[in-house]
Order: structure tokens, then sequence, then C-alpha cells
């Protein structure tokens, strides 16, 4: 519990409490306006205090998510010995950093044969070439 004491934690806390008044009181307010005559601010009134549950909804999946990485910080690691040999070990957990390697090389190979020649490609390409040498040209100008 202490790690939601932080000088971070605190601010979002205070961020919690603040956004969520403040969208009720919104939605208060969208509500006086409603019952005043303002048809639209019933939709607004509905809107608000739904922005202050999910202000209040994300604060606690972080609160319950830092509790949890604070129990797996705090639990001591799993001896490999203890692991039956049928299981596998887990390649990846949730938390754990990916392991640095070594780049891998992969060398390019150009293809062999003989190269297959693409009329459409090459009409396009003397298209826009065409269309580089006429900088002032428009499309409707090309002649070919």
């Amino acid at each position: 519990m202490r790690r939601l004491w932080t000088p971070a934690w605190i601010a979002r806390h205070v961020a919690m409490v603040v956004l969520a008044v403040s969208f009720l009181g919104l939605g208060w307010w969208q509500i006086s306006r409603a019952t005043a005559g303002n048809s639209l601010s019933w939709g607004y009134a509905v809107e608000w205090p739904i922005f202050a549950g999910f202000v209040v909804y994300v604060w606690w999946r972080e609160v319950k998510l830092a509790r949890r990485r604070a129990a797996e910080a705090d639990a001591p690691p799993a001896n490999p010995a203890d692991v039956p040999a049928s299981e596998p070990a887990p390649a990846v957990t949730i938390g754990s950093r990916p392991a640095v390697r070594r780049p891998v090389r992969v060398s390019r190979v150009p293809a062999t044969g003989d190269a297959v020649e693409d009329t459409d490609l090459a009409a396009y390409n003397h298209y826009l070439s065409w269309l580089n040498a006429n900088p002032g040209a428009r499309p409707g100008d090309y002649p070919g």
C-alpha cells in the first residue's frame, strides 16, 4: 500500500477526485439547464456522470494493477528446480522484461533467373518520367 502514496500516485488520486467531482457537478448543472427547458441538456446530463464513472473505473484498474505488480515484486522468485520437467517454463510472463539478444544478420541474395518484364509497370514509369520532364503539363496532356 505504501507504493500508492508516492508523489505520482498522490497526483493521480487527486486528479481522479477532482475529475469525478467536476464531471458530476457538470452533470448536475446540465440537469438544472434541462429542467429549465433546454432539451439538449438531457443528453449531457446523462453523459457527464458516465465520464465520472469512467475516470473512477480507470483509477481503480490502475490501483489494482499497481497492487498486483507490487505483490509480484515482493514474492520470492520461483525456484526452477521446483518446476516438474514435463512442464516447460513459460517463455514470457506478465511484467517480465524481454531478453536482450544479439542482432540477427540477414544476407540478401539476388534473385536468380530471368526477370519478367512488367509492361504495365514500365508504362507507368514512362508516364511518371514524362510528368517529371513536363512540370506544367496536366495528366490529360500525356501523349501515350
